[in-house]
């Protein structure tokens, strides 16, 4: 998936390697609507695409990874064959500033809004979930094309191959 869509990679037997920056697809409010229709429509698409290939899967989480595009980007559900993290990474659900506007709007409670947005903001650090076991470790951003292509190499060995998975069967969509 370096470079090219996940349904591609599926079809040229490439494993995807996919580097999580993602804020959530829909948070921003800024676009017509018919722009935010497409954003959920390809989002969509992506989120078929990484569930449904059949090639290893790697990811890398660089910086905040949130919502839908946490998931879109090969989360821990997707089941890649490692997933490792930045240590400036940030991974949760909900980001804390989206989880206060939305807390602002339902609660009046400004004190326990604020502790709540410091609770998402301290669990939801690399380190934080790396101790959990969220991910397969934090790693230094200079050494993450060495940890890659060991990932790579152990991966390849335990792969079948091309079309002994069943094939895919994704289809064809643009994006």
């Amino acid at each position: 998936m370096v470079g090219k869509s996940p349904a591609l990679s599926a079809t040229s037997s490439c494993a995807g390697v996919l580097h999580a920056d993602a804020t959530p697809l829909i948070s921003n409010p800024a676009g017509s609507g018919a722009e935010r229709a497409a954003i959920a429509s390809d989002g969509a698409k992506l989120v078929r695409a990484v569930a449904c290939t059949t090639v290893p899967k790697f990811s890398i989480l660089l910086g905040g990874n949130y919502g839908a595009g946490a998931y879109a980007m090969a989360g821990r559900s997707y089941a890649p064959r490692f997933l490792w993290a930045w240590p400036g990474a940030h991974t949760s659900v909900m980001g804390a500033d989206q989880l206060s506007d939305v807390m602002g709007a339902v609660s009046s409670d400004k004190e326990g809004n604020a502790k709540l947005k410091a609770q998402i903001e301290r669990e939801s650090t690399a380190v934080f979930s790396s101790a959990r076991l969220w991910d397969d470790g934090v790693i230094r951003p200079a050494d993450t094309r060495s940890v890659l292509g060991l990932g790579l190499a152990v991966a390849m060995k335990s792969w079948p191959g091309p079309g002994r998975e069943g094939g895919g069967g994704m289809g064809v969509f643009r994006m």
